[in-house]
């Protein structure tokens, strides 16, 4: 295939055939960005704001996406001489959003609030809302997660999840935010509260951010509010954001990508909240002297290092107490860090093919596979669960005393009848393109991939395949040998590198006798003269089909 008909079919693959389709595709603006008007709830929630005299506390998450929707409400109200406190509930000690817990210590420490709200979080804290009501506490929610049965008695609910046109259904707590931001300026201006300058610029880019890293669909909105954050990072980003860049890469790049915000900035503002407090990240972001972004940038980095570090550990124990054949996986790490439970149960999943839960302390993180809704199986197992939530691929959850081997059973039960026996644990990964020749790898070929970007959610990095290859050198690579470089027979096909398989390196070379089939993305090296990489997502074995 030439280069022009493998864009083509990867843009038919996304939906994106008619001429009006690929417009907005190839060149989304800003200009097309939907009236904040249009998001139900959003009047309403500006009104109620707008008119409170009052200390106003944005309650969000200590994760990035809410930490990037705190940073752009409380900065928005703090433009519009608002008396606002940010708070953010601890991990460890609180859980996620209002729980009892946090909301008492909120309230102990804003005593004269007026009227809370809440980003990335509060649909499903009905309880907590009431109370708060109950109190004289005015109560505004701004969310995207899935709610409940029963919606909390707010002054106001912003949710794409509970009402809203098709094209706003997939923003990101801090996309909402964003849009209520512009709401509560413009309505503002009319009001004649406020005459000074646009503020969006750096709160766009915090919703771009987030996007990416909470893995909404780029698509749409999203993809607008991701490009345009690309586009204007180094201009009109938070100095924070800016100092973190430069302390997680050596070489910042003139144009940054979606894996720039997914793969070196989410990580690390999520690493605050993990293994700190998310306030951390949060005071990083609106740090407005240079020597504080610095030094908030290096505390932010640092946690991130402790991160990497508990989470190989945790790792490698979760692999050893895997049961074999199990439709689903609930392993139990009574020594391990709450805080990483997610990541090490994304990195078993990866390696299994099947949903996966990590308990650390009684406390989960769920990650799961296409089929299995996960917010769904732990309703369906909610008897054996004090509290749930998230989304269809992701979610956390406390297991009730003793009842860790009862969710273990009713999981698997679920999984396996949901998926069916035959199609546990099948995770064979094929490439969209098929490629004949290594000599249809070319930088021509990678450049075109590129003017698909942003990449991520919805609108995957594209991937290609090519059967029946021989592996002519494997090793390892990186501190302590985690990545690998693979160099094929055929000359023809460029270096692939592998990264966090370092440990089936003998595995590979054992393979060099056997026809294998490769799936790959295509990078870019400027490393000595401008060349294309491989960087490998799977090695099959090869079968004639």
């Amino acid at each position: 295939m030439t280069t022009a008909e493998i864009i083509e079919k990867l843009l038919a693959l996304r939906g994106v055939v008619s001429p009006e389709e690929r417009e907005r595709f190839f060149n989304p603006r800003l200009g097309d960005l939907c009236k904040a008007e249009e998001l139900p709830g959003v009047v309403e929630a500006a009104d109620v704001i707008l008119n409170t005299r009052g200390k106003i506390v944005v309650f969000g998450d200590y994760d990035c996406d809410g930490v990037c929707a705190t940073a752009i409400l409380a900065s928005t109200l703090k433009a519009l001489k608002k008396t606002v406190a940010m708070f953010l509930p601890e991990r460890l000690s609180e859980g996620y959003g209002m729980t009892d817990k946090s909301v008492e210590r909120m309230l102990n420490e804003n005593g004269d609030v007026e009227l809370v709200v809440t980003v990335d979080n509060g649909i499903n804290s009905v309880s907590q809302i009431a109370t708060l009501e109950a109190r004289g506490i005015k109560v505004v929610v701004t969310d995207h997660h899935l709610p409940g049965e029963e919606l909390p008695e707010a002054e106001a609910i912003v949710n794409p999840k509970v009402k809203s046109p098709e094209k706003l259904d997939s923003l990101c707590g801090a996309g909402v935010a964003f849009f209520l931001s512009s709401r509560l300026v413009s309505e503002a201006k009319r009001r004649g509260l406020y005459s000074g300058g646009n503020i969006a610029g750096p709160l766009l880019v915090l919703a771009g951010l987030a996007t990416v890293t909470d893995v909404m669909p780029l698509l749409g909105q999203n993809r607008i509010l991701v490009t345009e954050a690309l586009k204007r990072f180094h201009s009109l980003a938070p100095l924070g954001l800016k100092e973190l860049l430069s302390r997680a890469t050596k070489n910042v790049a003139s144009e940054l990508t979606a894996r720039d915000f997914g793969f070196l900035l989410g990580p690390r503002i999520n690493a605050a909240g993990r293994m700190s407090s998310g306030m951390e990240a949060l005071e990083l972001i609106l740090s407005e002297e240079r020597e504080a972004a610095r030094e908030a940038a290096r505390i932010v980095d640092t946690r991130n290092v402790e991160r990497k570090q508990i989470e190989q550990s945790m790792t490698e124990e979760a692999m050893e107490k895997i049961v074999e054949g199990a439709a689903a996986q609930v392993i139990d790490l009574p020594n391990g860090h709450q805080g990483i439970a997610g990541i090490v149960a994304a990195r078993v999943l990866e390696r299994l093919g099947v949903p996966v839960c990590v308990v650390a302390g009684g406390h989960g993180s769920a990650r799961s596979v296409e089929g299995v809704n996960i917010r769904e199986a732990m309703e369906a197992n909610k008897s054996s669960l004090e509290r749930f939530g998230g989304h269809a691929a992701a979610g956390g959850f406390s297991v009730k005393e003793g009842m860790i081997d009862e969710f273990r059973r009713g999981l698997c039960e679920y999984c396996e009848k949901t998926l069916g026996k035959e199609n546990i644990g099948k995770k064979v990964k094929r490439g969209e393109i098929e490629l004949r020749s290594g000599k249809e790898i070319t930088l021509e070929l990678a450049d075109a991939v590129r003017t698909l970007e942003p990449f991520g959610e919805g609108n995957a990095e594209p991937t290609f395949e090519m059967r029946g290859v021989y592996l002519a050198d494997v090793r390892a690579m990186g501190a302590e040998g985690r990545h690998l470089t693979v160099d094929f027979k055929d000359s023809s096909v460029p270096r692939a590198v592998w990264w966090n398989h370092g440990d089936i390196v003998e595995d590979l070379r054992r393979k060099a006798s056997e026809k294998v089939d490769v799936v790959f993305t295509l990078e870019i090296s400027d490393y000595q003269a401008r060349h294309v990489e491989l960087r490998l997502i799977a090695i099959e074995p090869h079968f004639l089909v």
